[in-house]
């Protein structure tokens, strides 16, 4: 049986300050510097005059802080499920706008969003934490209802392969990697949880899902091993 939603909380709970990092918060994760990068510059291209940022996941608030770069002062609404984080979040990105900062503990699942009244959605490594089709079907429409027309998702993830072959080859080169990062005992903490908490899903079920959803225009912005980044516009 997969954590519950209070075992996920409290896990996030004690580890703020590894994701309060920019560089290196999401180490775990296959190329987290280049797709923070590819993320923001996509949302900033897509929708340059965006006033309203909801970051889903937000943790301690790195997406945000790295579009706010792109396009300042933004008002903002961070969601996670963990209170210390939005906490972390919240004062890390006050110096960074003059926008309104809005702070919700909830889960993507459960929260009312506003309707048409986010011009970007990020959501970072948060995803995988749905679990059936019928809760992500649920969540991409969410999201679809809550941005502006032209609005813009930019998600990034872990995923699986449809192919179970395909999929034994880049958990083992996944696996390579989190060796090299932080040795044998740091790649099995890794696997543990993820077998403990996740459960990802193909990249192309999730384009689909976005497609079904509403969106007309679904994009690819990079793909390593076990991870992914791609976006939808309204």
């Amino acid at each position: 049986m997969k954590s519950s939603v209070e075992q996920i909380r409290a896990r996030f709970d004690k580890d703020v300050d590894r994701f309060s990092n920019l560089e290196n918060g999401h180490s775990a994760t296959i190329d987290s510097p280049l797709v923070l990068e590819l993320m923001t510059r996509a949302a900033a291209a897509i929708n340059p005059g965006a006033t309203n940022l909801l970051d889903i996941g937000c943790g301690a608030g790195n997406y945000s802080l790295k579009l706010l770069q792109r396009i300042p002062n933004l008002n903002v609404t961070l969601l996670d499920l963990s209170y210390p984080m939005l906490e972390r979040a919240t004062q890390r990105i006050r110096p960074h706008t003059t926008g309104d900062i809005q702070a919700i503990q909830a889960d993507i699942r459960e929260v009312e969003l506003d309707s048409a009244h986010y011009d970007i959605i990020l959501a970072g490594a948060v995803f995988h934490h749905l679990r059936g089709e019928d809760e992500w079907q649920s969540v991409f429409e969410k999201c679809y209802h809550s941005l502006k027309p032209g609005g813009s998702i930019w998600i990034s993830d872990l995923i699986e392969h449809s192919n179970p072959l395909v999929q034994v080859l880049m958990w083992e080169r996944y696996g390579n990697y989190l060796q090299e990062l932080g040795g044998q005992t740091y790649c099995e903490k890794v696997f543990d949880y993820i077998e403990q908490e996740d459960t990802p899903r193909p990249l192309i079920f999730q384009l689909d899902m976005l497609r079904k959803a509403g969106f007309p225009n679904v994009e690819i912005l990079h793909k390593n091993s076990v991870f992914a980044a791609y976006g939808a516009i309204k």
